[in-house]
């Protein structure tokens, strides 16, 4: 091989030195844009619309909460599909109206069915990209084996099958019943405190917050899905001592406090795993606050009503997403969403399959991700309560809300309870279609529908959509894309958790 031929040779193998380091920087480039990113969702039980310090609180401190906020994007009109617990969750994980899947209100201890094999949870969703998939904190979505957490897509859970008041103690359970079940404490399918103490439930907030955290340490290497599900601020009211007396609104304020510490160390264990750039973050209330219970419920602040009710302070929940590699920070969104859209949302950003059966919510990522000109992509979005009831209907940019005649129940004129014991309602209705400006009356206050029958009629032909699809008991109305939930045969003796 003569001299000029060795340099040609020598030239070759740098180029391709080169070219192959070239391509490895680019390939590294590619994968650190497409890295896939950790989700945390905190989804607390019965918290107002203005107990978090940034909408308002008072009586308390967040600054948890506040940071999470300064640091990501704070949504004022957020909304849940239906201010009850099961019916909440449900739309949550799997991207539908509650009463479309067939669980609606909540789930008592002697149900025999819950969520179904066939629909498609968020943590089913994610693990078709590889995510780890953990929950702690209360489920109810079916208490029984086939309803589980760990059946729906979770690779592990530590918390309740439902309601902490769902629970003999509870003065609430005047009912006649007897015999309640007991208030199991799970780990993943087996029962490891078989009936849930008052001094469990003081520690029930600390426990979640450390499972939440060792899951995050241990699954730091990969992506995640943490579910945080918090019991409280649910009545019956229970903090443990570090937070007792702290606050200015006496157990309600002590609780909130605990909260707010809890969401600082997830947020902290996600720093010191360098992980927080690329968490998606989101904080939000199952619905608004239980006013029957008085100084034991929350505040919906200037919205009408709350848990139970159709109404702005049953939907609109406090809602906080953080994001830093993707979610302007410090910023502030007045956009209608509902919990419904996150499943489609996070689908379109990991790239994952939505399910092939019919879901309710679209991707609104441009929206959570402050996009110039986004817009809501929904017609509309229907409130449902009761049983199929068809109570409310609102235009997806937030502005326009009918309420329909319907019955509800109110606590605004008395108070409620006092120390924990529940209050009294009034039972009062909607004896005609009733419009509201929301842009300008949040408070669902005066009713405007005389002055705007083109927009009566325009959510009157959304209202018939959703009739046809899932029915509408107000109006004798069945739906044809109503699915059934899960069931199975039991006897009531069978439905207590065993050991």
């Amino acid at each position: 091989m003569n001299s000029r031929q060795s340099g040609m040779n020598k030239k070759s193998r740098h180029g391709a030195v080169w070219c192959g380091l070239f391509c490895l920087l680019a390939s590294f480039a590619l994968a650190q844009e497409m890295k896939l990113p950790n989700i945390v969702i905190i989804y607390t039980d019965d918290q107002g619309y203005a107990d978090v310090g940034c909408f308002g609180a008072k009586g308390f401190t967040t600054p948890n909460l506040d940071r999470l906020a300064k640091e990501g994007r704070q949504f004022t009109n957020f909304h849940v599909a239906q201010a009850v617990c099961s019916a909440s969750r449900t739309a949550l994980l799997t991207g539908c109206y509650p009463n479309r899947v067939g669980i609606q209100g909540a789930l008592n201890p002697w149900a025999n069915f819950g969520i179904s094999d066939s629909e498609t949870t968020l943590a089913q969703l994610v693990k078709q990209r590889g995510y780890a998939t953990g929950m702690v904190g209360k489920w109810h979505l079916g208490h029984l084996p086939p309803f589980l957490p760990t059946r729906h897509g979770f690779d592990e859970w530590f918390g309740l099958p439902y309601s902490n008041d769902m629970w003999p103690p509870n003065p609430k359970k005047s009912s006649g019943k007897k015999n309640w079940p007991p208030l199991p404490l799970f780990e993943n399918e087996k029962v490891v405190i078989p009936d849930v103490s008052a001094a469990d439930q003081e520690q029930l907030t600390t426990w979640y917050t450390e499972r939440a955290v060792k899951f995050i340490d241990r699954n730091k290497a990969h992506p995640f899905f943490l579910y945080v599900a918090q019991s409280m601020p649910h009545v019956p009211l229970h903090v443990s001592d570090k937070f007792k007396g702290k606050s200015d609104r006496g157990l309600y304020g002590d609780v909130i406090e605990e909260i707010d510490w809890s969401v600082g160390q997830i947020l902290d264990a996600l720093k010191r795993n360098g992980l927080e750039e690329n968490t998606w973050v989101v904080f939000a209330s199952d619905n608004g606050p239980w006013l029957v219970y008085g100084d034991h419920g929350g505040s919906a602040g200037p919205l009408r009503e709350g848990k139970g009710t159709a109404w702005e302070g049953g939907t609109r929940t406090p809602c906080l997403m953080r994001w830093p590699a993707r979610i302007p920070g410090g910023t502030v969104c007045n956009d209608m969403l509902m919990t419904i859209d996150l499943l489609p949302t996070i689908a379109k950003i990991i790239g994952a399959t939505l399910p092939e059966h019919p879901i309710d919510g679209l991707d609104v990522w441009p929206i959570v991700s402050g996009q110039p000109g986004a817009t809501n992509p929904h017609a509309a979005y229907w409130f449902y309560y009761g049983k199929d009831e068809l109570q409310a209907i609102t235009t997806g940019d937030g502005r326009w809300k009918l309420q329909f005649p319907h019955s509800y129940g109110s606590v605004a004129d008395n108070g409620g309870g006092k120390n924990g014991a529940i209050g009294s309602g009034v039972g009062k209705k909607v004896v005609k279609t009733e419009l509201y400006d929301l842009s300008n009356d949040i408070g669902e206050s005066v009713d405007v529908a005389d002055q705007y029958p083109e927009i009566v009629a325009r959510l009157e032909r959304d209202a018939e959509m959703a009739r046809t699809e899932l029915g509408d008991t107000l109006t004798g109305r069945t739906g044809k894309g109503v699915r059934q939930p899960g069931k199975v045969k039991t006897e009531p003796k069978d439905h207590l958790p065993k050991e």
